[in-house]
Formats: structure tokens, C-alpha cells, sequence
């Protein structure tokens, strides 16, 4: 039995590919606004695309709204406002001070299909601008609208757990106030998703970093990545800048650079959560398990109640170095904390760690929901070959037990 599991599990890596090149460089979100009344709409993540759009141009839909809190009290902190595709959390944008928000969808081609399996993990380039030309409004529109059929609006701030606002309806000239996002107290936590040491820079560092931002929001990233290196000189542990330059250097497909500008930030500000969050898929991408675990464990000590993509990271990377009862208890968490199933991964992942525990029945189902929420995954196959594997050891389990 313990050989059919590891059979079993040996394929595993080939459904992570695609999910892990969705993690490469040009995937790490935008740095962070640091103020002004904008809701950081430059800063935006841009949208994915249908590869049937490319002959028309897209027209992009702007949308807003608020962030408060469900007990009436104000704002800890600006919000990271996150659309959800395919169980993806995608950073839009970053709330103001009192909770406003606005950004604009569907205006960049380079992006891939939202329902494919490689978004199912992580969201498209970060930067990238472009002028729609050419093509009618209404096919341009309905272009853009596809992009939001079954993806959810929602708010993200550690220690609060967030309504969804769903988008599937949204169409182009709708009025693009969506509403309100209610934010739930959890309790307290560690982490911070705003930086607090970056707001002790000095003026010209501020100036360099604000100066990034801009460069990175018009698709400059030689411009941006010297604008974020002379802000850290400046102030060498202005946190903010780090990771704006670690954005760069992943879009970029530098890793290493990405990497040591992640831990830099951490360095000069350890309780920031966005650079954990970046080097934990980094370590996903590159197969580090080891690494993915310590990353998640750090993660999950500095903000164990907002996300459930870090119970999943985790439980991905205690199965991968065989840690069973770790990967399942946090696989479980991951699906707990995802009652819109949004992240089927989540599932898959335990059906695996399942099989690997001789548990092939609950296995078996676990796989089967995964499969049957994602029938176009490109290895669809290779798992359903997986599933019948496991399914046959149930059967084997069943007739072994004594009547």
C-alpha cells in the first residue's frame, strides 16, 4: 500500500507546474500605495485575458467602492482590495485611509485565460498599461466583462475575514460603485500589511519611491528599478521600496535579485507580510519544499487567521517533504477558510496527503471534487489516472477488512 502512495504522489509535481509558472516573475503584485486618495488605482493588478479577444482591443471597466468595518470602527490600516478568479487572489489596488477604493479592469492583452489552470495559484504581471484602439466598444466590453464571469471582489486585512462581492454581473458602463465590503474582527494578530518603518523616510526617499511607483504603473521597469534602488539607498530600510524593487526584479525573471530585495524588506521590517507572501511562492515555483515550509511557518505565526492561501502553501510544502498529519491539518484549514471554494488545489492536495495515510476512501473524494470543479485542467488526465489508482486501493482496503 505504501508504495502505491508514493506512486501516486511522484506524479504530483506535474500538476504543480503550470500552477507554479503562474507564481514566475511577472507575477508579483504592484508595491503598495503609500498615500494620497486615489485607493492606488496605478498600483493596480492587472486583468487576464481570453485568447479569442486578441482582435479586439479591450475597453477597460472601472470599478469602486468602500472598506469599513463591521463593528463601526475606523480603519487599523489601508486594505488590499483582491479579486479572486479560480480560486487566484489577484491584488487590484490598496485602500485610503477611510476605506475607498477604485481601479479599472481589462486594460492590458498580455494576460492569460483566468479559468485556465496555470491562474489558478497566483495572479498575471503586475505592471503594464496600454491604449485600446481599434475594434467596436461592444465587442471590446463584452471582452473585458468575460474577465470577471465567476470572480469575487474581496478586501484583505490581517485579522479580519472578509464578505465577497461578486463581479460575474458587471458590465461595461454600469455604474462602477460596487458597494461596500465588510470587513469581521478575528482577533489579533502579528503582521502588518502596510509598512510602518516606510513612513519614517525621508522626504527624497519618498520622492524616489513615489517616482517607482508611477514608472512601474507606465510599464518603465528600467526607470522603476533605478527609482526603488536610489529610495533604499536613501533609507536603507525603507521597507516599501525593497519590495517594490523585488517586484521588478520578479517581473523580471530574476529571482535571486527578487529574492534578496524580499528578504531585505523583512530585514529592515520583519513583521511585513507581503514579502513573506512573494518568497513563498517563489519557493513554490522553484520546488524549494523546505524553504516553502519555513516560509509558511513564518508566515503563518505573523498572520494566522486572514488567508487561506497560506494553509494551502503550507500544506503543500509538508507534503512535499512528507510531514503527513502537518499537510493535512493545514489542508483542512485551507478549506475551511474557503467555504466559495474557491482554491480547489486545496482538496487535491488533500487527497494526496490522504493516500499517502492509507485513508484512500476519503482520498478518492477529496481528488474527485477537485476534478470534477476543474474538467478542463490541462493534466486532467494524469490526475483521473492518479484518481483510479487510489480508488483501486479503496477497493483493495474494503475487501482486506474482516467481515
Amino acid at each position: 500500500m505504501r508504495t502505491r502512495g508514493a506512486a501516486i504522489l511522484a506524479v504530483f509535481i506535474l500538476s504543480l507546474a503550470e500552477a507554479a509558472n503562474a507564481q514566475k516573475a511577472g507575477t508579483a503584485p504592484p508595491p503598495p500605495p503609500t498615500g494620497g486618495n486615489n485607493g492606488g488605482a496605478n498600483t493596480r493588478q492587472p486583468t487576464t485575458t481570453f485568447p479569442n479577444d486578441t482582435n479586439f482591443p479591450q475597453q477597460p471597466i472601472f470599478i469602486s467602492g468602500t472598506v469599513v468595518l463591521s463593528d463601526g470602527l475606523p480603519l487599523p490600516d489601508r486594505v488590499k482590495i483582491e479579486r479572486v478568479c479560480g480560486g487566484a487572489p489577484r491584488l487590484e489596488t490598496y485602500t485610503d485611509k477611510k476605506g475607498r477604493f477604485s481601479f479599472q479592469v481589462g486594460n492590458n492583452t498580455e494576460m492569460q485565460d483566468a479559468s485556465s489552470p496555470s491562474a489558478l495559484n497566483g495572479p498575471g504581471g503586475p505592471f503594464g498599461n496600454r491604449n485600446d484602439i481599434g475594434g467596436m466598444p461592444g465587442q471590446r466590453s463584452a471582452s473585458v466583462e468575460r474577465q470577471l464571469w465567476g470572480c469575487d471582489l474581496r478586501a484583505a486585512l490581517p485579522g479580519f475575514q472578509s464578505d465577497m462581492l461578486s463581479l460575474s454581473n458587471i458590465h461595461y458602463m454600469d455604474n462602477p460603485d460596487v458597494g461596500t465590503i465588510i470587513l469581521h474582527r478575528l482577533g489579533k494578530v502579528d503582521g502588518l500589511t502596510i509598512s510602518v518603518v516606510s513612513a519614517l523616510a525621508p522626504k527624497d526617499a519618498r520622492k524616489a519611491y513615489q517616482k517607482g511607483l508611477a514608472a512601474a504603473a507606465k510599464r518603465e521597469p528600467d526607470e522603476a528599478q533605478k527609482d526603488f534602488e536610489k529610495a533604499v539607498e536613501l533609507y536603507p530600510k525603507y521597507s516599501e521600496a525593497w519590495f517594490g524593487l523585488g517586484a521588478i526584479e520578479e517581473q523580471r525573471d530574476h529571482t535571486e535579485e527578487a529574492r534578496k530585495a524580499y528578504e531585505q524588506a523583512i530585514l529592515a521590517e520583519p513583521k511585513y507580510i507581503q514579502p513573506h507572501e512573494r518568497l513563498a511562492w517563489i519557493a513554490v515555483r522553484d520546488s524549494k519544499w523546505q524553504e516553502l515550509v519555513d516560509r509558511t511557518d513564518e508566515w503563518l505565526r505573523l498572520d494566522p487567521l486572514n488567508s487561506p492561501d497560506v494553509y494551502y502553501l503550507s500544506a503543500l510544502g509538508n507534503l512535499q517533504t512528507q510531514h503527513w498529519d502537518i499537510a493535512e491539518k493545514n489542508a483542512r484549514e485551507a478549506i475551511r477558510l474557503d467555504p466559495a471554494k474557491k482554491n480547489m488545489r486545496a482538496r487535491y492536495v488533500l487527497g494526496l496527503v490522504l493516500a499517502q495515510k492509507q485513508d484512500y476512501a476519503e482520498s478518492a473524494e477529496a481528488i474527485r471534487d477537485f476534478l470534477n470543479a476543474t474538467p478542463d485542467l490541462k493534466d486532467a488526465e494524469v490526475i483521473r489516472k492518479q484518481l483510479a489508482q487510489i480508488e483501486a486501493a479503496a477497493r483493495e482496503q474494503t475487501a482486506a477488512k474482516p467481515q
